[in-house]
């Protein structure tokens, strides 16, 4: 490294780190990026959001032409499933990714530190190599970017082939016959989902007494009955207590969250999905100080300033909605401060996708939410039954519900449970972005026949005046 010294380094390359690093360069700052994978991208591009976008992707035309395109008059023969070919596609879509970041670190001049960093005092970080070499750089601003990690299941060791977690579903080289994953989340049911297309068996054993328990309640269950229909199984409030592995097999131990009869389940594979926890193993953040919290996330302020002057910290490891985009938006909003602007991160507009089949997207409030805090509001609700679009696709299940303030009629949230739904919710992101009503989406001309139709009429509504049911 001929440069030592920079106004801005990053530690971790994932979505936050690396969106902070070129916007940072863009605004004039000498900026660095430390990342120790080798690639950049972290979890989401490497081993989270993209390759399971792509097994998702692949693992939905599949199922399609396997089972769907005779309604449209479509023949086909005997449809086969190649999971090396799969696999092949994604990490295709991975590497032209990686590199694709490390052409915008060349094209905005962020200087890209393969290593580990370590942070031994304000404005140093020691930079370990993966050959064991060692070197240091110097920083105005040091950024804590590192993410997170599985949350492991107490008492349960984790192989990656029998025992495995969301990277080691990413990966199995042949589709297991029966699947028991613990954890009714967002990952757990995407990658329950691509394995279930394939031909699994797939087991859902969750804790809760339902589904996306984070998720509004309607959809929860809309969502548990057409996973059902698709042939998922559920255990719910239902906790695990052992898992024994025999070989290539596995025996999950589960019994009722309130207690009761234990009961036994056979697996080729479980997949531990019970969410993430903050990554800050080796950061030296001890000894400089940076206070975490009792969950270990790092404590920021409203400027993602922690404690210690000159150190911030963005992304998954401060907690918060762990998602990528949160990050992005949170890693330029850092850049826009530390180069003298006024950066800033509405955290009640950050939207959240399930990519099951149908899609599940959401931003905002949900109706136990509102019901909770004591708000006073309107639902309008629009299925996609009634949608023109929706029908010429086969594409029927789920619905779109809008949450507007009683008085002002504000739009407090939205819920959508149907196709497409992930990129449906831009429209709600954007309205609340800019304080809208449901009126001043009802009122917006939609293109016809399209699904985003019925996001104008669940709007409509709100107000008891849609136009198509």
């Amino acid at each position: 490294m001929s440069d030592t010294s920079f106004d801005v380094v990053i530690i971790g390359g994932g979505p936050g780190g690396y969106v902070a690093a070129i916007r940072a360069a863009q605004l004039g700052l000498k900026t660095a990026c430390i990342e120790k994978r080798g690639a950049l991208g972290g979890t989401c591009l490497n081993v989270g959001c993209i390759p399971s976008k792509a097994l998702l992707t692949a693992s939905h035309h599949y199922h399609a032409c396997a089972h769907e395109m005779g309604s449209f008059g479509i023949k086909v023969g005997k449809v086969e499933m190649d999971v090396a070919g799969m696999m092949g596609h994604k990490d295709k879509v991975v590497s032209d990714n990686t590199k694709g970041i490390e052409f915008l670190f060349k094209k905005n001049k962020v200087t890209y530190i393969v290593g580990a960093g370590a942070i031994t005092a304000p404005g140093q970080i020691e930079v370990t190599a993966k050959d064991g070499a060692k070197s240091t750089v110097a920083a105005k601003h040091i950024v804590i970017a590192t993410g997170s990690d599985v949350t492991p299941l107490p008492g349960v060791e984790i192989d990656e082939e029998v025992i495995i977690s969301s990277t080691g579903a990413l990966a199995l080289p042949k589709t297991p016959k029966h699947m028991v994953v613990i954890g009714g989340g967002v990952i757990g049911l995407e990658l329950g989902t691509v394995w279930g297309r394939l031909g699994a068996k797939v087991t859902v054993v969750e804790f809760l007494d339902r589904i996306l328990p984070f998720n509004d309640g309607e959809v929860s269950k809309q969502m548990q009955r057409l996973l059902a229909k698709q042939g998922m199984a559920f255990k719910l409030g239902t906790k695990v207590t052992g898992i024994a592995k025999s070989g290539k097999k596995a025996t999950v131990t589960v019994e009722p969250a309130a207690g009761g009869n234990a009961e036994t389940i056979e697996a080729d594979c479980v997949l531990v999905a019970i969410g993430r926890k903050p990554y800050t193993d080796g950061l030296g953040l001890d000894k400089v100080g940076v206070a975490l919290d009792k969950r270990g996330f790092v404590q920021i302020d409203g400027h993602f300033r922690t404690n210690v002057p000159g150190i911030y910290a963005i992304g998954d490891v401060v907690g918060g909605a762990m998602l990528a985009h949160k990050a992005e938006e949170e890693g330029v909003a850092l850049a826009e401060i530390l180069a003298g602007q006024h950066g800033h991160v509405n955290y009640d507009a950050i939207p959240a996708v399930v990519y099951t089949w149908p899609e599940v997207a959401s931003v905002g409030k949900t109706e136990e939410q509102l019901k909770a805090e004591g708000i006073a509001y309107k639902a309008g609700k629009f299925p996609f039954t009634a949608n023109g679009r929706a029908r010429s696709m086969n594409e029927v299940d789920g619905f779109v519900k809008i949450l507007a303030c009683a008085a002002t009629d504000k739009v407090l949230g939205a819920h959508i449970v149907g196709p497409n739904a992930g990129d449906l919710i831009a429209e709600v992101v954007l309205a609340m972005e800019f304080g809208a009503a449901s009126e001043d989406i009802a009122r917006t001309c939609h293109a016809h026949p399209g699904l985003g139709e019925a996001v104008k009429e669940a709007c409509l509504a709100v107000d008891g005046r849609p136009l198509h049911t």
